[in-house]
């Protein structure tokens, strides 16, 4: 069984008994790797491989796996938007391709990142919803690796929760190798920590002592939690301006700028990249542009309000609407976005956060570049899901118009296989699912599709795409928690959306008996007019319905 070679408690990566989780430090996962170099039997999940020949030899490659959080895929510079430049984000697109049709399987964090690290669907995972754990002996992208000579480490967030309650039926030690890993998503951790420590409108997001905390306290930001009054607080009147409000989003953090989230994890980035021996893959996972809209200077008055691009709003939309878009459109983020004022606020901090994020990413390529690393390592860019900002009477994410289900994907790899596609744009359908098999297929391995349900894109880096590619993308909404589910008077089975996305149409199916939504981006490309309701579209949308109904999740070539 998996769990056999679970270290005992005097052979923990600690030392002592303790929590795995946000408070991990670059000391606790070297120890990691301490005890792995120990190891000498298989976990069954190939958890552990460290015998000469244990796995194939192949050409050593780097994979660095860059997530951004909220970036919408219009908000850089490569892909058309006009005032907001970033360099860095187009010097790799230069150097790869730019996947132009790539969605997330869900709309919210936690639910897309679980899908990201298993190369799975929702309805397969099972973690719909941020702090939804994700089972116990779900196979995770750092188990794939490892058993093809790939060690698997991450730097920032994963919006993880343990399953403790299956740890502890499997009698797993949370401060084992295995505890930890189940504990991280499969990950060893070099510094995990996924920011938003404080009270949110839903709930309490992290504990205060965090490793960025830490790091601010050292640094003499003396509060008891200097990531809610200083990294993502402001100063106003001698008070504390709090950046959970967006009437602050236009002031500058209380902070100085090398001290704020997004550089101080890009530091870390580099010291893992200076000490790494490979072949390695490192999820270097940013926080940032995701709220709190608040930016430190120079950022934070870097754009202006002749910067902000036109809203993608109109009023058919509201017209006759589907009960479920009516009861997010009622609530109260985006009643917040439909004030100009505040809209305009937001939208020029995020603006500065997406540049910020853009200057750092500069500085980790031309790190890579100095080291020689560049040549050797293939650049991944991408985001959990986009953000609304406004657009369809909408804040935050959470459906599936294109600003918020569509994210922004470069793929730069080193190999000469990928030369003659360098610096151009895919319009392929791409699933953020199809991360997984494709790393698997860089560490030299064969992707299990008997357990992964995305497809590689190896072939689509080398120019060709194969005759069975995929006709639809699929996502998943679990919207139970939320209070539109009880707006709607919704039992939690019925509480979940589906989008089926062909190409041209986008169709959206209510579990729960409201009439579906459809548009057609050919003739409306930016989704105003809802044909869900229209008898000459119903062919379309019974069609797309039937896609879930036949288990089109796993079944979606040819």
């Amino acid at each position: 069984m998996f769990w056999a070679c679970i270290c005992s408690s005097t052979d923990s990566i600690f030392g002592v008994a303790g929590h795995a989780g946000c408070a991990l430090r670059k000391e606790d996962g070297l120890q990691v790797i301490n005890r792995l170099a120990k190891c000498r039997a298989f976990f069954e999940m190939g958890a552990c491989r460290t015998e000469a020949g244990d796995h194939k030899t192949v050409t050593q490659k780097n994979i660095l796996f860059i997530m951004y959080d909220q970036l919408r895929f219009d908000y850089l510079s490569c892909a058309g938007h006009k005032t907001l430049t970033t360099p860095n984000f187009d010097r790799v697109a230069a150097r790869g391709v730019r996947f132009t049709n790539a969605y997330v399987q869900s709309p919210v964090c936690g639910a897309s990142r679980m899908s990201t690290y298993t190369g799975r669907y929702v309805a397969s995972h099972g973690a719909g919803w941020n702090k939804f754990p994700i089972r116990v002996g779900e196979v995770t992208l750092g188990d794939h690796l490892r058993q093809n000579g790939m060690s698997c480490w991450l730097l920032g967030k994963t919006h993880m929760q343990a399953d403790e309650e299956g740890m502890a039926r499997l009698g797993i030690p949370k401060d084992s190798i295995i505890g930890v890993r189940q504990s991280e998503c499969g990950f060893d951790p070099w510094v995990r920590d996924d920011g938003l420590h404080g009270n949110g409108w839903d709930g309490d997001y992290g504990e205060n002592d965090g490793p960025y905390n830490r790091y601010l306290k050292e640094k003499g930001y003396d509060t008891a939690n200097p990531w809610a009054t200083y990294a993502n607080g402001s100063v106003e009147n001698g008070r504390l301006a709090s950046g959970w409000f967006i009437e602050n989003a236009d002031k500058p953090a209380n902070i100085r700028e090398e001290d704020s989230e997004t550089p101080w994890l890009t530091r870390e980035a580099i010291r893992f990249i200076d000490q790494a021996t490979g072949p390695w893959c490192a999820h270097v996972s940013f926080i940032k542009p995701h709220w709190p809209y608040i930016v430190p200077a120079p950022y934070h008055d870097m754009y202006g309000q002749d910067d902000i691009q036109p809203l993608i709003r109109h009023e058919a939309e509201r017209e006759n609407a589907n009960p479920v878009y009516e009861s997010f459109f009622t609530n109260k983020i985006a009643e917040t976005f439909r004030d100009d004022e505040a809209r305009n606020k937001a939208i020029i901090a995020y603006m500065g956060l997406i540049k910020q994020c853009d200057d750092q990413l500069g500085v980790l390529l031309d790190h890579l570049e100095a080291t020689g690393r560049d040549r050797d390592t293939v650049i991944v860019l991408t985001s959990d899901h986009g953000d609304y900002l406004g657009d369809h009477w909408l804040g935050e994410k959470d459906l599936f118009h294109e600003v918020s289900v569509k994210v922004p994907l470069i793929i730069a790899d080193p190999d000469p296989a990928c030369d003659a596609t360098r610096g151009t744009a895919s319009d392929a359908l791409v699933e953020q699912i199809d991360l997984a098999p494709t790393f698997v297929e860089m560490a030299g391995g064969t992707p299990p599709m008997h357990i992964l349900e995305g497809r590689s894109l190896v072939p689509l880096l080398a120019g060709e795409r194969p005759a069975d590619w995929r006709q639809y993308v699929i996502s998943e909404y679990d919207y139970a928690v939320t209070p539109m589910a009880g707006r709607l008077g919704m039992a939690s089975r019925d509480a979940r959306l589906f989008m089926v996305y062909d190409g041209r149409y986008k169709m959206m199916h209510s579990a729960g008996g409201h009439r579906p939504m459809l548009f057609d981006l050919e003739s409306d490309p930016d989704e105003y007019h809802d044909r869900g309701d229209d008898p000459a579209f119903r062919p379309i949308s019974t069609g797309s319905t039937a896609i879930f109904m036949n288990g089109g999740f796993a079944c979606r070539s040819g």
